[in-house]
């Protein structure tokens, strides 16, 4: 490493940059939500922490190999050109070492948790893995990342539960939906780029009025399935009033996107707020419940 990485504060922020922190907010308030959903409250403190730290692990274990399998791709997209792996601020052997040691945490604190939570911790790799050659070969890679998404609230009731109870697979439903409605949209934005380097993805092979259409689908689905999910919870008027933010905020996003599918920067950053309103709304429900529609 050389330049601003050589001194401590420099390397700390050039590995906030390899890892995208400022990122971690765009899922891990789901995760959190279907943490004190799962427990009914406030979990142990043990199994928070291992729940976060597993959360946490696994995103960093496939954003570092994800940095390294697209290496050379991002040097030839003007997006990701000023990647430190593309411009030699950090090395490859450093993407895998993150990569190895981001895996180990989480299998660590799958055992830590219960036998299936470390039973499926291979799987769970293999999907976050995976994910990253899926863009080589299949227009269904932002599926494939949907479904990534989806292991977050699996993930979650198996650690609290011990086994995926019918909620946690709406929950999982849920995820899959706006995982790929998220990608999709991320998508739209690297277009011309994945046409130019060969890559597939759902905007390349439906176009951009299709796929924008393809997104609306996605998150009504979505919102109908995380509104399933807090019937079935049994959720108060909180959850309820947050549902309704979300959809207002979807829409309208929706809206600007149709009209504007160039800017993608702005609805892709709105899931972190979209994940926050998630979030609260079952923080809400579980700190009233008596408070109902």
């Amino acid at each position: 490493m050389s330049g601003p990485a050589t001194s401590p504060s420099g390397w700390a922020r050039e590995l906030g940059r390899f890892l995208e922190i400022q990122n971690v907010g765009l899922n891990l308030p789901f995760g959190l939500a279907f943490l004190f959903a799962a427990a009914h409250g406030l979990p142990p403190w043990q199994t928070f922490l291992l729940v976060v730290i597993a959360l946490l692990a696994a995103r960093n274990a496939g954003h570092a190999f994800n940095r390294w399998t697209d290496r050379r791709l991002d040097a030839l997209n003007p997006r990701t050109q000023d990647r430190a792996l593309v411009t030699g601020r950090l090395s490859p052997g450093f993407a895998l070492a993150v990569t190895a040691l981001s895996a180990a945490v989480l299998v660590a604190a799958a055992a830590l948790l219960n036998p299936l939570s470390l039973a499926l911790s291979p799987v769970a790799l293999v999907l976050v893995f995976g994910y990253s050659y899926t863009k080589r070969y299949t227009s269904f890679t932002t599926v494939f990342l949907g479904l990534v998404e989806a292991l977050v609230p699996a993930g979650v009731f198996i650690a609290v539960t011990g086994g995926l109870p019918a909620v946690a697979l709406v929950a999982v439903a849920a995820m899959l939906a706006w995982g790929t409605s998220f990608e999709t949209i991320h998508s739209l934005g690297d277009l011309s780029t994945d046409r130019n380097l060969g890559l597939y993805s759902l905007p390349r092979r439906l176009g951009v009025r299709t796929s924008l259409a393809l997104i609306g689908v996605l998150h009504a689905g979505a919102l109908v399935l995380f509104g399933l999910f807090g019937a079935l919870m049994r959720f108060g008027l909180p959850f309820w009033v947050a549902w309704a933010g979300m959809v207002t905020l979807v829409a309208y996003s929706d809206v600007a996107l149709s009209r504007h599918p160039e800017q993608v920067r702005i609805p892709f950053e709105r899931h972190f707020l979209l994940a926050l309103l998630f979030l609260a709304g079952v923080l809400l429900a579980l700190a009233f419940p008596g408070v109902q529609l």
